[in-house]
C-alpha cells in the first residue's frame, strides 16, 4: 500500500478495526515504543481512524518538534484524523494546526487571545479541582489520569474509576481517561460507564 510518508505501509488487518471502537480513542505518540519507522507507525494508526492523534514527543526541542510535526500533520490530514500538537503552540500556529494540548501550568500562563487560533484545546489534569479550572481557562477537552497502573508512572498508585467519575461530574466538557489503557472493549466499557467520552492509548497504538 502506497504511503503518505513515502514508504510502503502495511495495512492494518480489518479484524483489528472491527474488534475495537477506535473512534473513542485519542492515540498518543511515543517514538521510543515503535517497532517500525515512526512516520510509518503514525500512518498505520491513522488507518484505524482514531478520534485524534496527540503528538506527544516531550524530549524534542521546539525546532525538532516543528519539523516532525509538519510530517505528522500531513499524514493526519490525508486520513482526516485531527492532529493535536502538545506543549508548543507556536509550532502549531506556524503549521496551521487547529488543536493544541497543554499541561495545566502552561494553560494557566496563556491568555485567551493566545488560544484563539485553536478550535480544540486539551489540558492534562490530575484532580477534579484542576478539571474545573482548566474548563474555566478555555479547555475544550481534558485528559484525566492516571486511571490504571502503568509503567509510565511506576510507584504511583492509579487514581482509579471513582476519581474519573468525579472529574466527569465536575465539568461539562469531554473527559478522556489516560494511563494504563489498552485496546480492550471491557476496559473501555468500564471507562465509559463513568461518563468519560473516551480513552487515550499510547503503547497499544504505537505497537498496532
Amino acid at each position: 500500500m502506497e504511503s503518505v510518508a513515502g514508504q510502503v505501509c502495511e495495512k492494518v488487518p480489518d479484524e483489528h478495526i472491527r474488534e475495537f471502537s477506535y473512534s473513542r480513542v485519542i492515540a498518543v505518540t511515543n517514538r521510543s515504543l515503535c517497532a517500525r519507522p515512526f512516520l510509518e507507525q503514525v500512518e498505520r494508526v491513522c488507518q484505524v481512524h482514531p478520534r485524534a492523534l496527540l503528538l506527544r514527543e516531550k524530549d524534542l526541542l521546539e525546532t525538532e518538534y516543528r519539523n516532525l510535526g509538519g510530517a505528522v500533520l500531513e499524514i493526519c490530514r490525508a486520513y482526516q484524523v485531527p492532529c493535536i500538537f502538545h506543549s508548543f503552540p507556536g509550532a502549531a500556529r506556524e503549521l496551521k494546526a487547529e488543536s493544541i494540548h497543554l499541561p495545566i501550568h502552561r494553560l494557566r500562563s496563556m491568555k485567551l487571545e493566545q488560544l484563539s487560533d485553536f478550535s480544540r484545546i486539551g489540558c492534562s489534569i490530575h484532580s477534579a479541582e484542576e478539571a474545573k479550572e482548566a474548563q474555566d481557562l478555555g479547555a475544550t477537552y481534558l485528559t484525566a489520569g492516571h486511571i490504571y497502573a502503568t509503567d509510565c508512572k511506576k510507584g504511583l498508585p492509579p487514581r482509579g474509576l471513582d476519581f474519573l467519575k468525579q472529574v466527569c461530574e465536575n465539568v461539562k466538557i469531554p473527559v478522556y481517561a489516560i494511563g494504563g489503557i489498552r485496546p480492550d472493549l471491557e476496559q473501555l466499557d468500564e471507562v465509559l460507564s463513568t461518563g468519560a467520552r473516551g480513552v487515550c492509548i499510547m503503547s497499544g497504538m504505537m505497537r498496532l
